[in-house]
């Protein structure tokens, strides 16, 4: 096992375009790293330099102690495991996770004995004799693990494992994945495009827009305080709601109306003029349901209910101004999201009663706002000392 050090890395192809643009991040002897963003953004080019399937065109790349620009990938001894499996068909599951000891030449007894380990973490055993043609995804996905596991390596590298898996599969593979980190301790980096991956099974997440780094931080930093709008828009589902607003004194002027803010966080963007404020679906509920004690109320028209069960879905359509719009459409490009219309999305408690077509009464929770400027995207409202590292931010003393 060997931590990973990246520094001021940067991957130009040949038209100048910087696909990985002077990344920085340190990873931890045993740490899982996540890599994420949208299509594009160069978190699979990265993962490429970090193995050594992509040139580095400039920085420094470290594994342990060694520095490894300029190692061949079988120098390295890192695993990869791909999308695709990347599995030989005509040879058995034995002989797929023993293939990396074949090519090392050792003796067969060493091999037996690695590659039997490696199927009973992975509950292979019975599967042994079988071709990757008569398993399911899942099984062929723990094929392609227990190849990595046998190699001894380093570090693990993931590229999107579980992207040709469907949605349950998805999430049995992901406890999976987790449980054999932590018994294996060893250190992992992780790309994929799916938030709820990146938040489920990192220790730390690194979210990436057009081969620049946003923000590294663990995933509650990223969720309770995102650094600019494009992280704030990635991370979470249903996204963060963002609306414009004007602040006046403790007062924040939504589309709806006002809502009482702590005076800390109103002190911070005071006299900024119109910004976008940021609140997550979950910090609204329906005010009949509360005691009146947990924050402003507002009414709103609710245009679309969804039910359920535990949970409710409303959605409020509102008007944004030119500049907010704006850059709403832009946060739309960059997320690889579709138009979508300017629409408050709450989550309610279950028992709401709420209906679609009436005028409701919503609480929301205007603690947890964060405010942007329309300009840069950058979260006024922040707090640096829980937010991790975001490349350009102060250092919180």
């Amino acid at each position: 096992m060997a931590s990973i050090s990246i520094q001021h890395l940067v991957k130009k192809y040949g038209d100048g375009f910087p696909a990985v643009n002077d990344v920085s991040i340190d990873i931890a002897d045993g740490e899982f790293m996540i890599l994420v963003g949208p299509s594009g953004c160069g978190k699979s080019t990265l993962l490429r330099m970090i193995v050594g399937l992509e040139d580095i065109s400039s920085g420094d790349l470290k594994i342990g102690d060694r520095r490894v620009n300029d190692l061949a990938p079988r120098d390295r001894n890192l695993a990869m495991v791909f999308q695709n499996y990347a599995l030989y068909p005509h040879l058995t599951v034995y002989e797929n996770i023993a293939f990396p000891l074949r090519l090392a030449k050792k003796d067969n007894a060493e091999v037996d004995k690695l590659v039997k380990e490696a199927a009973a973490t992975l509950e292979l055993e019975e599967h042994l004799q079988r071709k990757p043609g008569n398993l399911s995804g899942g099984q062929r996905q723990r094929v392609a693990m227990g190849r990595a596991i046998v190699r001894q390596a380093d570090a693990f590298l993931f590229d999107e494992p579980l992207s040709n898996l469907d949605a349950k599969l998805r999430g049995q593979m992901r406890t999976e994945i987790s449980r054999l980190q932590k018994k294996l301790g060893i250190t992992t980096v992780y790309v994929t495009h799916d938030q709820t991956e990146a938040m489920t099974l990192g220790d730390r997440v690194a979210v990436l827009k057009r081969g620049i780094l946003q923000q590294l931080a663990t995933p509650r930093e990223l969720y309770d305080n995102p650094g600019n709008l494009f992280v704030a828009g990635f991370i979470g589902s249903p996204p963060m709601n963002f609306l414009p607003v004007e602040v006046d004194g403790t007062s924040a002027k939504l589309p709806f109306g006002s809502v009482e803010l702590p005076a800390d966080k109103a002190q911070k963007v005071a006299g900024r003029g119109l910004l976008i404020a940021g609140i997550r679906p979950e910090h609204f509920e329906d005010a009949s349901l509360t005691d009146g004690s947990g924050g402003s109320t507002f009414q709103a028209k609710v245009d679309v209910v969804e039910w359920l069960g535990n949970e409710t879905y409303a959605y409020i359509p509102f008007e944004a101004p030119p500049e907010v719009a704006k850059q709403l459409h832009q946060l739309e490009k960059d997320l690889d999201g579709e138009a979508m219309r300017t629409q408050l999305v709450i989550t309610l408690d279950g028992a709401s009663r709420i209906k679609e077509g009436e005028t409701a009464e919503i609480s929301v929770d205007a603690s947890k706002m964060h405010f942007f400027d329309p300009a840069t995207g950058e979260n006024l409202t922040v707090d640096p000392a829980n937010a991790g590292q975001i490349p350009g931010a102060a250092v919180p003393a």
